[in-house]
């Protein structure tokens, strides 16, 4: 990682001290034939607006809107309580001595061939709340001699003008910062509901619950601080999670989303129309998706629209949740300077996408985060302990899945005794093993392999021979 430190100055005025954000311009075919019409083509999502009642328990509401929301990727909720201590006052006084670093963005469309690359630099430079807020101000009023809050339409086109033909080549976001700005104060209403970020993905019907240590950024919330043009390119949450965003201040941000059942769809017109072939390490989506974890590709959603992928907008302003579901792409961009936090959650119904998450790991060789098969059958026995079950649809989604687990698992064996592998079986085993190809998971079973003895998942078994099976 490359280490840059700017003066303020050079913030302000998007000015480079090195060679690392030559001005190169998009291709043709990223600006889009209609000028910015297409701004006012993208459909909103839903906003929903819970009474007190449906808002004492999150993530039964969420459940509820889940079937509706989903189909367009994300959706706003608008609290009907709010914080009484602002973020400000709790990254400020609260915790005191609070900083963070930045990550430098440049603020253009790359070509996405072996000669640009798009990539994010650390700053070198720590900020407190208020150094960071005072230059996102002077860059805000630099831009647009004013520091009122401008329409949001307004500042989409003079996003997109700007990362596609403008003259500002970098901003800073502070993105991933450990934390919450949620109060500790008795009296704040929002921050001692169940909405508090730092508590969401450990309620009772969370998934996330069950694991054994934290997971930064998972199941522990992390700071996004922004200022105007600073974005979150294009992307899908770890293991295709839940995600939920709180903005506590500033200005407004906008979203846009992909629902997850058009997701194979969205990487394949990234592939095609987006990405040079060159650049890619792999085949068929999955070399797509390879690029796109990093979360560096930003391209004009019309790219979508013009190719019938279905994709919403949003603008989250102060006080509003935005929840991404399962698999959906997401985009989006701040109006200025703000404060915002996220993390993930998951509910039953997100097991078979955690499953295809895994698998896409597995293909691409990558490290999994979740211990997804560990979870599933921790949520399947408490379920089958749970003298009161009322067959509900989560009770459903949990059931199903658990079942596709156990058929997997008995294929592979079934296929294993047929090549004489040595069986073991013990009640006695609790805890994940990590497979030394795919780098998966295994919790309900594991392969040793007799030569190299080095763990293996029984899919990868099936191809080493001799093998031990536990």
């Amino acid at each position: 990682m490359v280490s840059m430190v700017r003066s303020e100055d050079d913030v302000l005025h998007g000015k480079d001290n090195g060679n690392n954000f030559k001005e190169i311009k998009c291709k043709a075919n990223m600006v889009g034939s209609n000028g910015m019409s297409w701004i006012n083509e993208i459909p909103i999502c839903p906003t929903f607006y819970p009474t007190m009642e449906e808002f004492e328990d999150p993530l039964s509401y969420l459940e509820k809107i889940a079937p509706a929301a989903s189909k367009f990727g994300i959706c706003k909720i608008v609290s009907p309580i709010s914080t009484s201590v602002p973020a400000g006052v709790v990254l400020m006084k609260e915790k005191s001595g609070f900083k963070f670093t930045t990550r430098v963005q440049p603020l253009k469309v790359a070509k996405w061939d072996s000669d640009d690359l798009t990539k994010y630099y650390m700053s070198g430079r720590k900020y407190s709340f208020r150094e960071y807020e005072k230059i996102a101000n002077r860059l805000f009023a630099h831009k647009f001699s004013t520091s009122a809050n401008l329409p949001a339409k307004f500042v989409e086109q003079e996003f997109w003008h700007e990362i596609t033909s403008g003259k500002t080549e970098f901003v800073e976001y502070a993105c991933d910062v450990e934390g919450s700005a949620f109060s500790k104060s008795a009296n704040d209403p929002l921050g001692n509901s169940k909405w508090n970020l730092k508590d969401i993905s450990r309620l009772n019907k969370s998934v996330l619950r069950l694991l054994e240590t934290s997971i930064p950024g998972v199941s522990d919330p992390m700071l996004y601080i922004g200022m105007l043009f600073s974005m979150f390119a294009w992307h899908v949450e770890d293991h295709f999670l839940y995600s939920i965003n709180y903005h506590h201040c500033g200005a407004s941000k906008t979203w846009y989303g992909v629902p997850g059942h058009a997701a194979y769809d969205f990487e394949n017109v990234v592939q095609k129309y987006v990405y040079d072939g060159e650049i890619l390490m792999h085949e068929g989506v999955d070399a797509t998706f390879n690029l796109l974890i990093g979360k560096t590709t930003m391209f004009p959603p019309e790219i979508l629209s013009e190719h019938e992928v279905p994709v919403y907008k949003a603008v989250q302003e102060p006080g509003e949740f935005v929840i991404t579901f399962p698999q959906a792409y997401h985009a989006g961009f701040s109006h200025g300077f703000n404060c915002g936090e996220a993390v993930n959650f998951a509910l039953a119904d997100w097991f078979p996408f955690g499953a295809t998450a895994c698998k896409r790991y597995e293909n691409l060789n990558r490290q999994q985060i979740l211990p997804h098969e560990q979870l599933l059958c921790k949520e399947a026995m408490l379920l089958a302990n749970n003298r009161s079950s009322s067959g509900n649809r989560t009770e459903w989604c949990v059931k199903v899945a658990f079942v596709r687990l156990i058929r997997l698992q008995h294929h592979y064996c079934w296929f294993l005794k047929k090549q004489e592998a040595d069986i073991f079986y013990s009640s006695g085993h609790n805890s994940n093993v990590l497979c030394g190809v795919c780098n998966h998971w295994c919790y309900m079973a594991f392969g040793i392999c007799q030569s190299s003895m080095h763990f293996v998942c029984l899919n990868h078994g099936m191809t080493l021979t001799p093998l031990y099976v536990f």
